[in-house]
């Protein structure tokens, strides 16, 4: 059957996030003398969000002792110009607009903190405005675990089954899976070359968003 909903994760998937991730990690690696990363380096890390990046610029996991203090040094720059060249990918409002034409309700689940996803949503230019956005700290809890996904579906008024999900990191498809979502893998999105996607069981993969479209006629019976 066709989707009675369709949820997105915003970094990678919806929109282009990786520059203003990445200024604000070279921001910080200045302020501590150190040389900035490559932004063919970021990209491919961006939908890791600040612990991802805050590992490849400075090396360190999240038990080191000065892990958190950097982590929130590189969301308060982030902060200060999050919507400075962060953009929608190319379709997506297309995909949007069509997807609403067939009356399929769509909405965003993102592990993105609500400081930051309540303010940058509105900004993105989005062509219909999303049903339910599902922020990191929505519910106390972030992807891979299935609690945003159901929360999600309860505010669209929509059972998970007839939902399909569309990310671009194994959390995201582990998570649609846990709740017997139909998995989309968005390979355009930030998928590192050691990364494995073929290995998360997606049961569908998009090389752009506007192939989404092309997939729903395959869903019907």
């Amino acid at each position: 059957m066709s989707p009675h909903a369709i949820l997105f994760d915003l970094d990678g998937t919806l929109a282009d996030t990786a520059l203003d991730l990445g200024a604000a990690l070279n921001h910080l690696l200045a302020e501590e003398g150190r040389q900035p990363v490559e932004h063919s380096l970021i990209r491919p890390i961006a939908s890791h969000g600040a612990r991802g990046l805050i590992r490849l610029g400075f090396g360190i996991e999240r038990e080191a002792p000065d892990f958190e203090t950097l982590r929130q040094r590189f969301l308060d720059h982030y902060e200060d110009h999050f919507c400075a060249s962060t953009c929608l990918f190319d379709g997506v409002n297309d995909l949007l607009a069509q997807l609403t034409a067939r009356g399929i309700a769509w909405g965003i689940i993102t592990n993105k903190p609500m400081r930051f996803t309540d303010r940058l949503v509105p900004t993105l230019g989005l062509a219909v405005d999303p049903g339910v956005v599902v922020s990191g700290d929505t519910v106390g809890f972030a992807k891979p675990d299935p609690r945003p996904m159901r929360y999600a579906c309860e505010a669209l008024g929509v059972d998970p089954a007839t939902c399909w999900y569309v990310g671009d990191a194994e959390r995201d498809i582990a998570a649609g899976r846990a709740v017997g979502m139909t998995t989309v893998l968005a390979a355009y999105g930030y998928i590192d070359a050691s990364e494995q996607p073929d290995t998360w069981g997606a049961d569908l993969r998009i090389e752009k968003p506007l192939e989404l479209l092309d997939l729903l006629p395959k869903a019907r019976v």
